[in-house]
């Protein structure tokens, strides 16, 4: 009975939103889901559609942790360095101004962090970023963090781009600027193309291998020849030739052709 009250769920939120549930791993989602829908006091997956479908608030925070935004600002330090010094020198060079895409980009670290890398090397970009989540796109707006999400953000970039409040730090309309947020579903949307580079990590872990391999190939076609898809430290694609993709570095993968 509670297996096909949670199917049930997945079709229903699938026919509302057009999210497709069935898409992640779903051991981990339902035992998110499952202590979500007990905090807030329901006894089936039934009420709890019903719920969201009815309170704006509550189908947030639904989102919300089904999607699991968790990002600080140069997260893990020494691969963005690569990024720096190693690609986007050679990116420039085959491309001159870059066109950049952040997917999955939650609160907006990890674009922020892009356009604070291209401001301090003065370089040319186009930097989309997108999240199927409106409350994450709406903080990643606002620019505002805690001392937490800046712990690896070089002392001088804080110095240089952020207003320190009283318990946070806004970041600078001149970083804010280079980014254009926008709502965005990667698993039924269709994407753009002639990408340069394309940033997403941190999330294909929650999906199915089917799903995973769905979208490195939507990836590969959302970029230039030559340009590089950045995951995460937990994300190694194994094969990456299926996706006319090579390893350029770890965790960096440029497109053949």
């Amino acid at each position: 009975m509670e297996d096909k009250d949670f199917i049930q769920f997945i079709l229903s939120v699938k026919k509302m939103t057009g999210i497709d549930l069935a898409l992640y791993k779903e051991a981990q989602m339902k035992r998110r889901l499952t202590s979500l829908r007990q905090k807030r006091g329901y006894s089936t997956f039934a009420q709890y559609f019903d719920a969201i479908s009815k309170d704006k608030d509550l189908f947030y925070e639904f989102l919300d942790r089904m999607t699991i935004n968790v990002s600080e600002f140069f997260r893990n330090p020494s691969r963005w360095d690569v990024l720096e010094n190693k690609i986007l020198p050679r990116l420039v060079k085959q491309s001159g101004r870059l066109k950049c895409w952040s997917a999955a980009c939650s609160t907006g670290e990890e674009p922020y962090t892009l356009s604070l890398i291209l401001l301090r090397k003065r370089l040319e970009a186009t930097l989309l970023a997108t999240d199927i989540d409106e409350g994450a796109l709406a903080k990643a707006k606002q620019g505002v963090y805690t001392d937490r999400s800046l712990q690896d953000c070089p002392t001088e970039l804080v110095t240089k781009y952020f207003t320190k409040d009283m318990l946070s730090y806004r970041i600078s309309d001149e970083v804010k600027n280079k980014v254009t947020f926008k709502k965005h579903n990667l698993l039924a949307d269709s994407f753009e193309t002639q990408f340069d580079l394309i940033i997403c990590r941190n999330v294909m872990i929650y999906f199915t291998e089917e799903a995973k391999s769905e979208l490195y190939h939507k990836f590969s076609r959302a970029l230039k020849p030559g340009g590089v898809l950045f995951v995460g430290s937990t994300e190694q694609i194994f094969q990456p030739q299926q996706y006319q993709l090579e390893a350029e570095d770890t965790f960096f993968y440029r497109k053949m052709g």
